[in-house]
Formats: C-alpha cells, structure tokens, sequence
C-alpha cells in the first residue's frame, strides 16, 4: 500500500464506519474496506490508515470487554477477581485464548504475503463470501448450542483458532468463520460471539504491531495523514463499540439467517461485478 499525502473527510468517515461495522459482523470486513474504494473510485487509503482501522477495531474490544479481561487475566494467575460467575467456573480460559491464537500466527506467517496480493482478488473474495456463508447455514443447522463459555474446551479453542486462520482469506470474516466453528462444536450462538471477539484480540493487536513496525521504517505517519490517523481510530472505535453490543443482544434472541443469505448475495454480486468490469489500477 502507499499512503497519499491526505484523504477527504468522506473516505475517512465511510471507510472508518464500514470497518467498525464489519469487522464484527460476521459479513467481512477485508471484503467490504477491498470492494468499497473500487465500487466508488477512490484511491487505495494505504499502510498508514489501515493501521488505524486495526487500532479502532483493538480498542472496540479492549473497552467493550474490559472487566472480562480483567477477571480472566486474574483467574489465569489466581487471583480471585470478577462477578461473572460463567467466567469463574473456567479459569483457565485465558490459556485457552493463548492456544487458539498459535494457528492463525502460523498461517499469517506462511501466507501473509498472499492475502495481502493475489487472494485480494475480487473472485476469491466474492468466493469466501458464499461458501462460508454456506458453512454458517451449516453450523446454524448442525450445532446443539448446549455450551456457554463455562464450558469451551481446549480442543474448542483449538477448532476456533484454526478456523480464525482461515480468516485472513479475504472474504472469509473472521467474526464469521469463528462464530460458526463455535457453532459446529456446539456452543450458543451469544457465548460463540462472544469467545470470538475475544480471540480476535491478540490477532488483531499483532497485526496492527507489525503494520505499525513497517510504517516506522518508512518514515512514520507522513504529514497530511495525522487528521485521518485519529479520526479513523475514534471512528472505527465507537461504531465497533455500537456493533458489538448490538450483535451479542441479537444473538440471544435470533440466527445468523439474515448475515448468510446477506453473504451469498453480496458475494455473487461482487463475482459478478467482477466479470463484467476489471478493478481499478
């Protein structure tokens, strides 16, 4: 990526909010940040306020999720710490998170430079959209959804984990493929979202590490991109904040239905958009 010497405002807040959105519903958000500069004709924002994106998003579950840590961090080292009871009765779900962050490391580190290139093609995302769209039709149909977070296991995490790997396909949805391993190994929809969001922390914050190491050695955040940088982590913060408490307060009462037929749909329109014009640049 290469950053310009500025952006508009109106990139700045679309792009921002299609990230806090996005990130967390279970639609893709790589699928919509890729599709949205080439549908409007916009220059590709670069390095530098992706990295702000990845901070906002960070941000939105540090905050949302703060006394979860907080009490999970504590049980970990055994601390007594926390009112929530769920939570207590799984103490050693913070070593749980750990081992399901191994894959998508691994996977990061053998195939980052294809997600970032080739695999941003407008039919591998288009792709991803459908057939894990299908698979969450799948887990919704499959999953007994029986098990809260009191009782994920380790071979849970490892399931999820490897699923988030998959995630750094574009089109995939990483809020999405985990959600739906959640399902498939039986947890409810709410504690599948839930443990997701979580595990998504230390990928999302090792991502933003590395982005944020390769802007440094290319000079840091160049002189017009400064306004851009905060706007677009506030923003993308306050709506990832929004759309966390409004997915896990739909999520007791409804099914994924409406993301996947959203997914197969939007996936087929960009395979065909794809077909009938070639992206820019």
């Amino acid at each position: 990526m290469v950053d310009s010497d500025t952006m508009p405002l109106l990139q700045v807040i679309v792009l921002a909010i299609i990230q806090g959105i996005t990130e967390f519903l279970p639609i893709s958000s790589t699928a919509h940040l890729a599709l949205a500069p080439w549908l409007l004709g916009w220059a590709d924002p670069g390095l530098t306020f992706d990295i702000a994106l990845h901070v906002g998003t960070l941000l939105a579950i540090l905050v949302y999720f703060f006394r979860t840590w907080l009490q999970i961090i504590a049980q970990a080292i055994g601390i007594h710490y926390g009112e929530d009871e769920i939570l207590r009765r799984n103490p050693g779900l913070l070593w749980l998170l750990a081992a399901g962050s191994i894959p998508i490391g691994v996977f990061g580190f053998l195939f980052g430079k294809q997600a970032e290139t080739t695999w941003r093609s407008p039919f591998v995302i288009g792709a991803m959209l459908v057939g894990v769209g299908v698979l969450m039709w799948l887990g919704e149909r499959a999953g007994t959804r029986k098990k809260d977070m009191s009782a994920v296991s380790f071979a849970d995490s490892l399931v999820i984990g490897a699923a988030q790997a998959v995630a750094i396909i574009p089109g995939t949805s990483r809020s999405g493929i985990t959600i739906t391993a959640g399902l498939f190994r039986n947890l409810d929809r709410t504690t599948a979202a839930r443990f997701s969001f979580l595990l998504s922390a230390p990928a999302i914050a090792a991502a933003a590490g590395k982005a944020f190491h390769d802007l440094m050695k290319h000079g840091g955040i160049p002189p017009g991109m400064h306004t851009p940088f905060v706007l677009g982590i506030v923003i993308s913060t306050l709506s990832g904040l929004a759309v966390i408490a409004f997915l896990l307060r739909y999520l007791q009462r409804h099914t994924l239905y409406f993301f996947i037929y959203y997914r197969i749909l939007f996936g087929i329109m960009v395979i065909a958009l794809a077909s009938s014009r070639p992206p820019a640049g």
